[in-house]
């Protein structure tokens, strides 16, 4: 069976800017017109509203000026209105070729919103059709509310299509405007509209108030629809329109039938860059472009994709130019911990590798969300921390702070067995635990060496939440050294690290 092919029209820089808090710049929707038709590959793009202000004036020209000397002109799509010229006129100061005609899809917004007859709405739109045509401006048609009009209003819809295949028009776009639509009715309105206009091109514009605009867009094709209309992570007004990537995931894996141009592994990078420019935060769980939708976290199902691929689906992450993760957190077992040491490079014996398991298990009961760039500070801090090892042992320890008092710490040791505890105040709380070590020491009639400098640091590519890294250099009588600490908690680093000090004065 041959296969059809579908247009894809992406209206993430007009419709998705409705998306409330969102306004590109002229030299953002320049950056993403351009990947998005030369990366992406979709067929259009629908860059601005007609009008609006001089800031949308000034992206459209940008852009249709490169569309021009790129051989993109006739892809690069404006939504205009019935206004007698003017949205016409201001296309061609834009330099664009290609209008999107807002016209009236259901009697009701025609009698309520225009206060026109339908006759006289027919009228407008043939006047501004042949005088964009007269102009060199191509015209497809929006049917604002259609898919209410099909409902409520059935026969003026048929009545203006029966119009509109007098016009010189490419395309009618089918907009489910309020997002009302069930997928049985979408293919039951748009199958009815194929057969009784087999001439007509036909795009559907799927809105996401009931979460079907997938399935919406699935059936509008199965029906015979002949492009869509999508947005980048489903931006746009309310509950936003069809998401371009899981639109096109779901036509490649389950719609065999439909042949699209669009390049999967540029969703993620383009998708990424628009949440950049609109601050339009992409939801973790978003399928296919959200941060854990290619991450495990359970170890039963990293053991599970060692053996065979288990838990895998054809959604496979360098389709999208991704890699999958392996989380680490409480749930993690060693299976997760050997995958991420496999792609870091670190080779540990299988003793080592549960100490790993058991201090991110430690971590993860805290809420603490780890990444693979943790891995080699954990690493690090587990192996340079044996307790056989350990001759001085901070057993307890109690930080105060309160308002109108100075920072105070009562520390138990623990020398070999003998325990010394001591209270003192400080500057701050780890200056406190620090003076309170200092009187144990003075008690062990031990010398205690100076803190030359203090530092704390994220390990790269973690989370500020997760883990601090505390870098302590001290100076005895003798030498100046380095130890360190790694806690979720940076004072608690820095007491680690502390520790660490007093074994290493301990063993020479």
């Amino acid at each position: 069976m041959s296969s059809r092919y579908i247009e894809i029209m992406d209206t993430t820089l007009r419709d998705g800017e409705q998306t409330s808090g969102v306004s590109f710049s002229a030299s953002e929707k320049l950056t993403l017109a351009k990947l998005l038709l030369t990366e992406l590959k979709v067929d259009r793009i629908e860059v601005a509203s007609a009008r609006v202000s001089k800031g949308e004036f000034d992206a459209v020209k940008q852009i249709t000026s490169w569309a021009s000397q790129n051989g993109y002109i006739d892809q690069v799509e404006v939504l205009c209105f019935v206004d007698k010229g003017i949205s016409i006129d201001w296309m061609l100061d834009a330099g664009a070729k290609v209008q999107n005609l807002l016209t009236k899809g259901s009697l009701n917004h025609l009698t309520h919103q225009l206060r026109k007859s339908p006759e006289q709405h027919f009228l407008d739109i043939a006047a501004n059709i042949k005088l964009a045509t007269e102009k060199g401006i191509s015209t497809n048609v929006y049917l604002e509310d259609w898919s209410n009009g099909m409902r409520n209003s059935k026969d003026y819809v048929f009545d203006y299509l029966d119009f509109l295949t007098q016009q010189s028009i490419k395309r009618v776009l089918l907009p489910d405007t309020l997002g009302v639509l069930t997928y049985d009715e979408t293919f039951a309105y748009i199958k009815e509209l194929v057969e009784k206009y087999p001439q007509l091109h036909f795009d559907f514009h799927a809105h996401n108030d009931y979460d079907l605009s997938v399935a919406n867009a699935m059936e509008a094709l199965k029906a015979g629809a002949h492009g869509l209309h999508l947005t980048l992570s489903g931006m746009g007004e309310r509950a936003g329109n069809a998401p371009t990537a899981s639109a096109i995931a779901v036509i490649k894996d389950f719609l065999p039938q439909f042949e699209i141009k669009v390049d999967e592994k540029s969703l993620y990078k383009i998708s990424r860059l628009a949440e950049n420019f609109s601050g339009f935060r992409i939801p973790v769980n978003k399928p296919v472009v959200g941060d854990n939708v290619f991450t495990q976290t359970a170890g039963i199902h990293a053991d599970g994709d060692n053996k065979k691929n288990l838990y895998f689906n054809d959604l496979m992450p360098e389709r999208f130019g991704r890699k999958r993760k392996y989380a680490l957190g409480k749930t993690s077992g060693k299976a997760n911990i050997e995958k991420n040491l496999e792609e870091l490079g670190i080779p540990l014996t299988q003793e080592e590798i549960k100490k790993i398991t058991k201090r991110v298990i430690e971590l993860g009961d805290k809420k603490e969300v780890l990444t693979k760039d943790d891995l080699p500070y954990i690493i690090s801090d587990v192996l340079d921390n044996n307790p056989s090892e350990r001759k001085v042992i901070v057993e307890s320890y109690v930080l105060t702070h309160a308002k109108g008092l100075k920072p105070s710490t009562t520390v138990l040791v623990n020398f070999n067995g003998e325990f010394i505890e001591e209270h003192a105040q400080g500057d701050g709380q780890f200056d406190a635990f620090v003076n309170a070590l200092r009187k144990v020491y003075t008690l062990k009639e031990k010398s205690f060496p100076g803190l030359v400098d203090y530092s704390v640091r994220i390990p790269p590519g973690s989370h500020s939440d997760a883990l601090c890294e505390t870098i302590i250099t001290w100076r005895d009588e003798t030498r100046e050294f380095v130890t360190r600490g790694l806690d979720s908690d940076q004072t608690v680093s820095a007491i680690k690290a502390t520790e660490k000090m007093l074994n290493v004065i301990e063993l020479g």
